[in-house]
């Protein structure tokens, strides 16, 4: 991938528009005096190189881990794949509280009920010459009633919500310009103020989507199990009936308060947290 610059703060992902016609590229570079000056001219080539630094100078016993788990999401290749935050926002609803068999199952219904010739919105001629499997726009969406949505296996909330989050494209309260250029509280806000995006989906989206290098989230288990086990907080020896486990939550304050040390990068912390939470052996750090 060519080098472009890095924003902390701001998303480093290339953004599709809802239709996918285009892709709005990166930021510039910030000519603005920056508040992380050491961090002002990252680009996608030098980002993990710096955070990797960083992360080891906060806590030297991370670096065998880092070593031999490169962050994949945030190297030079995972920041140039565009990304489409319509779809991507539509597949985290789907995806709520189902196996991921389910959700695949369900989001190929919910794409099928686009890509007929009965749809409403294209003539049969235009029907036949339409590429398969088209992922529907925010316009396709609301022209389809509730119960249409549901015959894809979408529950009557998740139906809402799909046709809320596509009104909130079509009526600008959300814009990949605002999503690409927004602060994290501004992409927070107007993500968390949509039906069916919670803490914890917002806080996926912003950083695997959008690539944002400063998300936090205390609310993921697995980030609570890792932290845990890089604090050294493990159960020994508890029986199943005695809290079980061999782990124990951590306190929010307490989870904040070690993850302050790691901005700006606490996105590419916490994903080292979620490689000691699925059992990666830390017996070395």
């Amino acid at each position: 991938p060519s080098t472009h610059p890095i924003l902390p703060n701001r998303t480093n992902a290339p953004l599709l528009t809802p239709s996918g016609k285009h892709t709005l590229p990166p930021p510039a570079f910030n000519t603005s005096p920056s508040k992380v000056p050491d961090v002002s001219t990252l680009t996608n080539k030098s980002l993990l190189p710096t955070a990797y630094a960083h992360l080891i100078s906060v806590a030297p016993n991370l670096a065998p881990l880092i070593e031999s788990h490169p962050c994949t999401p945030f190297s030079a290749e995972g920041l140039a794949e565009p990304v489409d935050p319509w779809q991507s926002l539509v597949s985290s609803i789907i995806g709520q509280q189902v196996s991921g068999a389910a959700a695949s199952s369900i989001k190929r219904k919910f794409v099928a009920l686009f890509n007929t010739a009965e749809d409403e919105n294209i003539d049969t001629a235009a029907a036949a010459s339409k590429p398969k499997s088209t992922f529907p726009t925010p316009a396709q969406v609301v022209s389809k009633d509730l119960p249409t949505l549901r015959t894809a296996g979408l529950s009557q909330r998740k139906a809402e919500y799909i046709s809320g989050l596509a009104a909130a494209f079509l009526d600008k309260s959300l814009t990949p310009s605002l999503l690409l250029n927004g602060t994290d509280q501004e992409v927070h806000d107007a993500l968390i103020a949509i039906r069916g995006l919670g803490p914890w989906s917002v806080e996926m989206f912003m950083l695997f989507s959008l690539k944002r290098t400063d998300v936090f989230s205390t609310g993921d288990l697995g980030v609570q199990r890792g932290m845990a086990g890089f604090v050294g907080k493990w159960k020994v020896g508890l029986k199943a009936k005695e809290g079980g486990g061999k782990w124990k939550y951590m306190k929010e304050q307490e989870m904040l308060e070690i993850g302050e040390r790691f901005r700006p990068f606490r996105s590419i912390f916490m994903w080292y947290m979620w490689r000691i939470g699925d059992g990666v052996d830390i017996s070395a750090i």
